[in-house]
């Protein structure tokens, strides 16, 4: 019994390691910093809104925007999201998918997909143990003081997920953010959003709304 349990720990960190090296080399979390001048692009603009629009099929998420919010359809990677209105679509080096509000840096949301063998978002640990390691490792740069408020696991239309929040302290700013991860198609979906610490109060429920309509599908 404690061969096989050093052995399921052994194999659990070896994924969460291979996940989080991959993260490292397409990309770390947003900020304002965010190497705008060199990776930094606005993409689509004004006319995103109408391209998702047209672009929504039946399934079921098409049915949950809702006011203040623009969906995302991503029928060749499998998932589906909404994002306040007014944020602008960017092009981030490493990121699938990117949408930031531009006059406050800090208020984003971002898509990333890794490749995975792994068919259980449990394989790589719990919750809270994913999340540890993530904050350390991808979303947060090592510089920075971190802090984990909360962890969670759930199921979604059959679809399991870890949703986490926490914090992160730089020199000249604080950003609170909400991520939420899952498995499917042979990837590992990580998605991203926060705001400034001073405009949590005003932004957390609109952010939850972004992880709370986070869907993967089969494709």
């Amino acid at each position: 019994m404690l061969q096989k349990h050093v052995t399921s720990r052994s194999s659990r960190r070896d994924a969460i390691s291979f996940i989080v090296k991959a993260a490292q080399e397409s990309s770390a979390c947003l900020t304002p910093q965010d190497r705008s001048g060199r990776r930094q692009v606005i993409a689509i603009g004004t006319a995103s809104p109408l391209v998702f629009l047209l672009n929504q099929h039946s399934y079921s998420f098409a049915a949950e925007n809702k006011k203040g919010f623009l969906p995302v359809l991503d029928k060749k990677d499998g998932y589906s999201f909404l994002y306040p209105f007014g944020w602008q679509e960017v092009v981030i080096e490493g990121q699938d998918k990117v949408f930031k509000d531009v006059i406050e840096p800090l208020e984003s949301v971002s898509v990333n997909l890794i490749p995975t063998g792994k068919q259980d978002i449990r394989e790589f640990g719990s919750p809270e143990e994913v999340a540890q390691t993530l904050i350390k490792k991808v979303l947060a740069p090592p510089n920075q003081k971190t802090k984990i408020v909360a962890a969670k696991e759930q199921d979604i239309e059959g679809k399991l997920y870890y949703q986490f929040e926490f914090i992160a302290q730089a020199p000249n700013y604080t950003r609170h953010a909400l991520s939420t991860v899952s498995i499917g198609n042979g990837k590992f979906y990580t998605l991203t959003t926060g705001a400034n610490e001073r405009r949590w109060g005003k932004m957390k429920d609109r952010l939850q709304t972004v992880i709370d309509s986070f869907k993967i599908f089969d494709v």
